[in-house]
């Protein structure tokens, strides 16, 4: 399934690229069908789900990739907090 789900993303990023509104809809749809069918199976690596549930489409080439130098985002937990930051209470 990761090469159908690669395939998409490039797909779908040369589609962004090119402002080609049907081309990002299909792939869109394909990958979040992907999603859905790789985390009922518990075939898709959690980090690439999360990935692809939050758009974040060039980390999930990345990661499909084997980059290992992929960014924190915002929703990268403590590795994503700015040091020094208090914890949020909860």
């Amino acid at each position: 399934m990761e090469t159908q789900i690669k395939e998409s993303l490039l797909a779908l990023l040369a589609g962004i690229k090119a402002g080609d509104g049907p081309v990002i809809g299909d792939e869109m749809a394909k990958l979040d069908g992907y999603v859905a069918r790789g985390r009922a199976s518990g075939e898709l690596h959690p980090q690439l789900v999360h990935f692809l549930e939050n758009r974040s489409y060039a980390k999930a080439v990345m990661f499909l990739g084997g980059a290992t130098d992929i960014p924190v985002g915002a929703c990268g937990g403590r590795a994503g907090r700015a040091a020094g930051a208090a914890e949020p209470k909860g």
